[in-house]
């Protein structure tokens, strides 16, 4: 048998609202905070594509093996890759992941295995990405009637036993899960508040009879944080200029021009010296300069150095934030992680909410 698609293939993508849709026609799953993955497996071959097509296969030898046991002889599905923890997941243990060195990879594929979460089948004896969303989610089931089945409760669950169960059902790694789904808005509301406790951070709405398009945001996700992922597209030096004062932070707009939107200063001392270390190399890149850039001396910066460094638009980063002026962060920004598995491109302003749309200031 041979597969019905090759890769590489983009995910289909979701775009931030502030609230759950409840009109008709639509069907709604947890959020898991791990890597998208695209798996294709072609005989006793296993491909773990990262949301930007490259491979993961060198990171999590463990989940190659275990998709490899679990799956049928050929298929493609739609996923996240997560590492459970204790108590829930644990989005830095997955970042550790992502190491350089082969005898490191060995040592924490056993140490903090990870899990593969599926949530869409792409193909299965054929290409199923025309086929309407619940046709998809019937074959999935189906596909996947042997792997954990991840707990949904209903709207009578009481809070802690469920995140319990969500936690429980993932441990130990590696394990090939299903993700619950539901077509009831109550009690994908209840989902929203009762597995932020196990690591999940929103919900995932997407039509019924929709088909699976690569690459477009066309399913919709609610987030418990007003959070957005950035490129870091310069610093400014410390009072000290031994470390980094603090990351300036751009979003491309839909003609692809970076435009400054804040910055986030929230490191301690050791970390701000690493930082600065670490980002030499991306030194002198263009990044902001087409569109909006960072501020130079005014009436309120007094004396103050506010020159900047411009840095390749390379590294990416997830920043909290509390309140919007126009279509830029009024305060700074809570530095929350670096983003690995997202691509600058992807950074965009409609990530922002209720701004998503604004214009963008001289376009």
């Amino acid at each position: 048998m041979t597969l019905p698609f090759e890769p590489p293939l983009e995910p289909m993508l979701a775009k931030l609202k502030d609230s759950i849709p409840d009109d008709h026609g639509w069907l709604y799953e947890p959020k898991w905070d791990g890597f998208r993955a695209i798996v294709f497996k072609d005989g006793g071959d296993v491909t773990v594509a990262s949301r930007d097509t490259k491979p993961l296969n060198r990171y999590f030898p463990e989940l190659v093996a275990a998709l490899t046991e679990a799956l049928p002889e050929t298929c493609v599905l739609d996923g996240e890759v997560v590492v459970p923890g204790p108590h829930g997941l644990e989005f830095d243990s997955l970042l550790l992941r992502i190491h350089p060195a082969e005898s490191r990879v060995k040592k924490l594929a056993t140490e903090i295995p990870a899990s593969f979460v599926a949530f869409d089948l792409l193909g299965d004896g054929g290409d199923l990405r025309k086929e309407p969303l619940a046709d998809r989610r019937g074959a999935l089931e189906r596909l996947l009637k042997d792997a954990v089945q991840l707990p949904g409760g209903d709207a009578s669950s009481e809070k802690g036993a469920l995140e319990a169960e969500v936690a429980d059902a993932l441990r130990p790694g590696p394990t090939v899960a299903l993700t619950p789904q539901t077509d009831d808005p109550a009690l994908a509301a209840m989902w929203f508040e009762v597995f932020e406790g196990a690591g999940l951070d929103g919900i995932i709405a997407k039509r019924k009879d929709q088909a699976y398009l690569p690459g477009e945001r066309s399913m919709v996700k609610v987030k418990h944080l007003r959070t957005a992922e950035c490129v870091v597209g310069g610093y400014r030096l410390n009072k000290t200029g031994d470390g980094i004062g603090s990351l300036l932070l751009g979003l491309y707009d839909e003609s692809g021009t970076l435009h400054y939107v804040g910055h986030t200063s929230s490191f301690k001392a050791r970390e701000r010296r690493a930082l600065l270390e670490e980002l030499h190399a991306l030194e002198g890149g263009q990044s902001f300069g087409q569109g909006r850039t960072p501020g130079g001396p005014s009436r309120w910066t007094g004396g103050k150095n506010v020159s900047w460094v411009a840095l390749k638009p390379e590294r990416v980063c997830e920043v909290s934030y509390d309140h919007l002026q126009g279509d830029r962060f009024r305060h700074a920004a809570t530095f929350k992680r670096w983003r690995p598995d997202k691509l600058p491109q992807e950074c965009l302003f409609d990530q922002i909410v209720p701004a998503a749309r604004r214009r963008i200031a001289g376009n």
